[in-house]
């Protein structure tokens, strides 16, 4: 499976709220020119987040977009899973492409269990973790080799 850029630049805008929690709410043009997002396509991911109660919007000059609970509670999962849908890797059984019979085939289990593996590591990162190793990352030198 591969992400779309959808949950990519959502997962950014989400970053980016956390990095700042606690604060005054951020419009998305500062998230967009911060992050080098379209400000017009992450205005409607707000709008998917805000949907799913992951964000809290506020309107006027002073207004933007604030995380509606703490960093450390929201998960990679959650903001994927409202921009993506489910975390699966096919749509068998019974889908195109399924053999018919579901109920025996090996190849679901497998499907099933990569799919469980994937959504645990979703899981196992809240944006609090996300806030940390982009700090970290931040932070590491960059080694430059110039011959």
């Amino acid at each position: 499976m591969k992400l779309s850029t959808r949950s990519t630049y959502g997962v950014w805008a989400m970053l980016a709220l956390a990095q700042r929690y606690g604060a005054k709410p951020v419009m998305v043009r500062e998230i967009a020119a911060e992050k080098n997002l379209p400000p017009t396509y992450l205005e409607q991911l707000m709008v998917l987040l805000k949907k799913a109660g992951l964000v809290n919007a506020t309107r006027g000059a002073h207004g933007g977009y604030i995380l509606s609970r703490p960093p450390a509670e929201i998960t990679l999962a959650e903001v994927i899973e409202v921009l993506e849908g489910s975390l699966c890797l096919t749509d068998c059984p019974a889908g195109v492409g399924c053999c018919g019979q579901p109920e025996i085939c090996a190849l679901r289990d497998i499907w099933d269990e990569a799919a469980q593996a994937m959504r645990q590591v979703f899981q196992d990162i809240t944006l609090a973790n996300l806030v940390e190793r982009q700090r970290d990352k931040e932070s590491a030198p960059v080694l430059s080799y110039v011959i």
